[in-house]
């Protein structure tokens, strides 16, 4: 555990409640109920150490928060900013992707400075450079400022999600870490609940320019007070930075997990981010209001499956089952939702994309998995470099199935089926083969010995 300089602030307590500690050999019927008693024994760990829950966890939740909300925002503003600037597919394909675009490139120096300097000092600075692109975005008048205010927004928010993953390795023990991973993606996943019902009634109300100089205060706001509230953190001791991150990317065993991780998640990001709401419109046939009650029902599975997920990976976790058995089971329920939704098979809309939404929240899976693959001197570089893969095929996806879908012609104002159904269809080819690759045996995935201590 880091020591603080702050004295007031306590490393997180290993105590656990009675049902947690005999929850081994419980049996299969009784596991919701073993559920429960994980999270009831949790929330007795946040009530013993509330200095830490308010000062570390609850800021860094705040800071995840506005990155959802950013993220999916232009879901539902896509269509207001289509008919004032008269912007296509491909234009809105690049204005929502061109956030992953500097977000990813920001991923691998953010890991370095997270381990080197500590979450509070570099999620506060970068939130202050997302306020400055969201009111770069409220004032624009043209797509290229658009675009320019999008990306800084997309850089301020990039070590939102590392910062605090970083955060939870540093001062909690490893046993609660996915659940904590899942708490904290299901309480920020509630910024992209904000970004559908209630972003549209603000959006009718003050209009999007007046929303997004809201967005850029309520930022500021927060990078405040993750510097003025949130500990310092001793600094990380010893490890090159070069030798760190070879370490990570020499690792056969990250090689199997990311592109799977990326391909899914990558996916389950540009789709809730922008394509959702267009199908919902084009295909689907369903006018605003319908579009944007899907939107906040996959809010609510997105926030839903963080929990669920977090819980999950800690019972399998005690019963000698790792995170990435989950992983696979998520990712192939993924696939098949997807071709449910290219066939248009007869299921209920809601519940296909409730399914596509959760599995953006399957990074709790994949940074539990790195969590045990690298030390947590390593934390923020791992996080770092797998967040790369996640957000690279986020933006990939945004941008090329709007590229994609541009090849066709509108009707009546809208695209036809077939040029969703393709880029769709495109990109399940990818996640296929990630699965294959993630579902081999591979003998050689244990790291060996001789490299490992050669890197260290």
């Amino acid at each position: 555990m880091a020591a603080f300089q702050d004295g007031s602030a306590v490393p997180f307590t290993e105590s656990a409640s009675d049902g947690d500690r005999g929850e081994t050999a419980v049996a299969p019927q009784r596991s919701a109920r073993a559920g429960f008693a994980a999270v009831r024994g949790l929330a007795n760990d946040l009530v013993e150490n509330r200095s830490l829950i308010l000062r570390v966890f609850l800021p860094f939740v705040a800071g995840y928060y506005i990155a959802y909300l950013f993220r999916t925002i232009n879901a539902v503003l896509a269509a207001p900013l289509a008919m004032e600037l008269g912007l296509g597919a491909d234009d809105l394909g690049l204005l929502t992707s061109v956030y992953f675009l500097t977000f990813a490139a920001a991923q691998i120096p953010i890991g370095i400075l997270l381990d080197h300097y500590g979450p509070r000092r570099i999620q506060s600075a970068l939130l202050l450079v997302a306020a400055g692109g969201s009111a770069l975005f409220a004032v624009s008048d043209n797509f290229w400022l658009l675009l320019v205010g999008r990306a800084l927004i997309g850089l301020g928010v990039a070590s939102a999600l590392t910062a605090g993953l970083k955060a939870l390795v540093l001062w909690f023990p490893g046993d609660r870490v996915p659940l904590l991973n899942g708490l904290m993606v299901m309480l920020g996943a509630l910024g992209a609940v904000t970004a559908t019902l209630p972003a549209d009634f603000l959006l009718t109300w003050i209009g999007w320019r007046e929303l997004f100089v809201l967005f850029a205060a309520l930022t500021f706001a927060c990078a405040i007070m993750i510097y003025l509230v949130v500990p310092e953190a001793a600094p990380a001791e010893g490890r090159p930075v070069k030798a760190g991150l070879r370490q990570v990317y020499a690792d056969p065993r990250f090689w199997r997990v990311a592109p799977l991780s990326a391909a899914c998640i990558g996916t389950a990001w540009a789709l809730q981010g922008l394509w959702a709401a267009q199908w919902l419109a084009d295909v689907e046939g369903l006018d605003r209001a319908g579009v944007v009650e899907h939107l906040f029902a996959m809010a609510i599975a997105l926030s839903l499956g963080a929990i669920l997920l977090g819980v999950a990976a800690g019972r399998l976790r005690r019963r000698g089952v790792g995170p990435e058995v989950l992983l696979g089971l998520v990712a192939a329920i993924f696939i098949a939702a997807q071709f449910v939704l290219i066939l248009r098979l007869p299921f209920p809309s809601y519940l296909q994309w409730a399914v596509v939404a959760a599995v953006g929240a399957a990074t709790v899976l994949s940074f539990a998995i790195l969590a045990e693959y690298f030390p947590k001197e390593l934390a923020g570089r791992a996080n770092g470099a797998l967040n790369l893969f996640h957000i690279a095929a986020a933006f990939t996806v945004q941008y090329v199935t709007g590229v994609v879908i541009q090849q066709w012609a509108p009707e009546a104002g809208h695209y036809p089926e077939i040029a969703y159904q393709t880029a769709f269809a495109l990109n399940l080819v990818l996640q296929i083969a990630a699965w294959i690759w993630f579902a081999l045996p591979r003998a050689f995935l244990r790291r060996p010995t001789v490299s490992a201590a050669r890197l260290s």
